[in-house]
């Protein structure tokens, strides 16, 4: 049987009258005149083919028909009264399940080390932890919050800019002296550089040198091109060639502990932006807000 958005509006209306006691007061609960609430009624009994209604000038009172009716279905509309205060509970109470798309570097080097404190705080969470290198269809796939890197699609998803990383050059002290430093952008093109892949465009991505207003593409060469920050960082570290790469994460250690130096410092104000991406502006869930608000609270 199709849905009948009339029958349940007349249900709210009989359950008025059965608690208030006369058309009038139920009327004034529900914001309708007496007459509409009389005529709500009579549309129900017609619909069911029942007197539900004892009426008198005195007093309103269930028909034997209509006790039997109401006893059925006044459990219904109170478990859609509790399933509509649960529902709009979620836009106050951080609770239930989210599930988070989140790019690998930013999930294993930034948000892992820190998540378990998340959870601590909202003990009636349950997080699923999505790892991919691309945003996918997050509202297809019921995903409720994304973060990654990159500059936002065209999209209706809504985009909120939690960080902007410096891009920075590296290599190993091995491969340097070996190689040799570079000392300007045009220096890079004849040295062993990683690709590392877009995710979206699936090519390499470009190189460039920022200083300032000044940008120098350079064009690079290597035979090797990896999707995995990981996997560029441990290759770049054995030697393998000169690396770009978001200064976040892990990367600040290495080059702390010598395992990797920075290359042409003076050419990185290349910025890279982090985003978190979610399905509506209107009435997000407080586990999607809470959550975006600890990733800024982990990157301050």
């Amino acid at each position: 049987m199709a849905f009948d958005g009339k029958l349940l509006a007349n249900l709210s209306v009989l359950a008025a009258v059965v608690e208030s006691g006369n058309f009038a007061r139920a009327a004034d609960a529900l914001g309708l005149t007496a007459s509409g609430v009389s005529r709500a009624i009579s549309r129900m009994e017609a619909r069911l083919g029942i007197r539900l209604l004892h009426r008198t000038t005195r007093s309103i009172t269930l028909t034997d028909e209509g006790e039997r009716f109401y006893a059925e279905v006044r459990p219904l509309l109170v478990g859609i009264e509790e399933a509509a205060s649960h529902a709009g509970g979620a836009s106050l109470s951080v609770r239930g399940r989210l599930r988070v798309n989140v790019d690998p570097l930013f999930s294993r080097h930034v948000l892992a080390p820190r998540l378990p404190e998340f959870m601590a705080r909202h003990s009636d969470l349950e997080i699923e932890l999505i790892t991919r290198d691309d945003l996918g269809d997050i509202i297809g796939e019921g995903v409720d919050v994304a973060v990654r890197f990159g500059f936002p699609p065209s999209s209706s998803l809504v985009a909120r800019q939690l960080l902007e990383t410096r891009i920075i050059t590296v290599a190993s002290p091995a491969y340097l002296k070996k190689h040799g430093h570079p000392c300007t952008p045009a220096d890079i093109a004849s040295h062993t550089c990683i690709q590392f892949r877009d995710s979206q465009t699936r090519r390499p991505f470009d190189w460039e040198f920022h200083k300032g207003r000044k940008v120098v593409p350079v064009t690079t060469h290597g035979p090797l091109l990896v999707s995995d920050a990981g996997t560029l960082m441990s290759v770049c570290i054995a030697g393998g060639g000169l690396a770009q790469m978001m200064a976040i994460g892990v990367v600040q250690d290495h080059l702390a502990r010598k395992k990797l130096v920075q290359v042409l410092p003076d050419w990185a104000d290349e910025r890279f932006p982090l985003y978190a991406f979610y399905p509506s502006r209107h009435h997000p869930a407080a586990k999607v807000r809470s959550f975006i608000d600890f990733c800024l609270e982990i990157l301050a």
